[in-house]
């Protein structure tokens, strides 16, 4: 039977989501206590994606097949009991054999938390500690520059080399709450970093470093030596998964 699983996770102590030799991560962590469900038969469970060291989730989804008849509520309940209090399943439905979390997902959203105010030791893990003031009106200019279909080549690794960059974002925003700024990004699929490569890009312009026209000129570049920093990791959340 397959089923679909939404979890949250707060990724600060993992390695990231991918399961890795000899590192602590997500998919280890799920798959260990799917198994023992499972009665001791090996799983293997299947994301709607990665997500990068000190990263979070509030809404990522996976599917695995197991074999024991088992109802939904009691997945729920039993990989709660079986699993880190670090991570939380929302919710288990069962799916038809040929769903697929990655395959079949439309798009993704995530949000990134900036904190322009007071260093907060309490939030360091959570939100990103940057502690300065930034032009918000001339990155929120800035950001609507990444929306449509783009080659993101330039806001990716220079290491990561794949056959297809492109990627179509259908929404960017920038909010600001008690001196927080909340970017918020939606498309149809994020190549690793770039999300944080773009938040990076847009702090440059908020400091007055970098100019949001640039960013089709560099998109067109596709060489990431022409891009920014790299925004870090903890201020990075994959909010929703929809199929």
């Amino acid at each position: 039977m397959r089923y679909l699983i939404t979890f949250s996770y707060d990724g600060t102590n993992f390695n990231g989501y991918q399961k890795q030799d000899g590192l602590r991560t997500i998919q280890e962590e799920m798959e260990k206590a799917l198994t023992f469900i499972n009665g001791g038969k090996e799983v293997f469970l299947v994301s709607s994606g990665r997500t990068d060291k000190g990263v979070h989730a509030l809404c990522q989804k996976a599917h695995v097949d197991i074999s024991v008849d088992i109802t939904e509520y009691k997945l729920k309940r039993a990989m709660n009991s079986n699993l880190t209090n670090e991570i939380h399943v929302i919710n288990v439905e069962k799916v038809s054999d040929d769903f697929h979390a990655r395959y079949m997902v439309k798009e993704k959203e995530y949000c990134y938390y900036l904190n322009m105010g007071e260093y907060n030791p309490i939030e360091r893990n959570y939100v990103y500690q940057y502690c300065k003031k930034l032009d918000i009106e001339k990155m929120r200019d800035a950001i609507k520059y990444f929306i449509g279909v783009h080659n993101f080549k330039s806001f990716t690794p220079s290491k990561d080399v794949r056959n297809n960059y492109v990627r179509e974002i259908t929404y960017a925003s920038i909010d600001e709450h008690d001196k927080k700024i909340i970017f918020t990004f939606r498309g149809n699929g994020f190549i690793k970093y770039q999300i944080r490569n773009m938040v990076g890009y847009l702090i440059k312009v908020g400091e007055g470093k970098k100019e949001g026209v640039d960013i089709p000129k560099i998109l067109e570049m596709e060489d990431r030596r022409y891009a920014s920093i790299t925004a870090h990791p903890e201020g990075l959340y994959l909010k929703n998964v929809i199929y």
